[in-house]
């Protein structure tokens, strides 16, 4: 089912088990990758883990850096045909969903956010994201460092032009 990507009755003749079987199988396998990686991957960063982050960030001349934030067009083949109008976009010539992430230098990737109908561009995203619901709230970890002469006390992602000019992202820089 997940290979295929296909839903439960499919399954029935090749297996020769019930569609109820293999959904109970499909939730056992969910939980069994929940119980040996949720620990490690499926989670969001400790403190230990951000001083982690910011220590190989700081060593590579980006202090108080993250990671990196980027959105991606997913070609979502199996989209319910209700859905279907709320994912479409002129610009591609399939349904697609964004997936926001941030990935760290050793590209851990300890965010992933699936962008829910109607929000089909990087800020629509970024608005319904909770990965910056601790730096709305004021309780994101201080990092202060010095650029060209600015101060700045938040960390950073980096990013390319599409996102905000908020404090928080870093854009990439053009060679031109």
């Amino acid at each position: 089912m997940l290979t295929y990507g296909i839903v439960a009755d499919c399954v029935d003749e090749y297996l020769k088990i019930g569609a109820s079987t293999a959904l109970e199988c499909m939730k056992n396998f969910a939980l069994g990758v929940i119980k040996v990686f949720g620990n490690e991957y499926l989670r969001k960063p400790t403190q230990a883990d951000v001083d982690r982050l910011l220590q190989a960030a700081e060593a590579r001349d980006f202090p108080c850096m993250l990671g990196s934030i980027d959105c991606m067009h997913w070609k979502w083949k199996n989209c319910r045909a209700a859905w279907k109008a709320s994912f479409q976009k002129k610009l591609y010539k399939v349904l697609t969903i964004i997936l926001e992430a941030i990935a760290s230098y050793d590209l851990w990737i300890w965010h992933a956010f699936f962008g829910l109908p109607v929000s089909l561009n990087n800020i629509n995203i970024l608005n319904r994201s909770p990965v910056f619901q601790e730096l709305y709230e004021n309780r994101a970890p201080k990092c202060e460092y010095v650029v060209d002469g600015h101060e700045y006390k938040n960390w950073y992602y980096l990013s390319d032009e599409i996102y905000a000019k908020w404090v928080t992202f870093v854009k990439t820089i053009p060679l031109s």
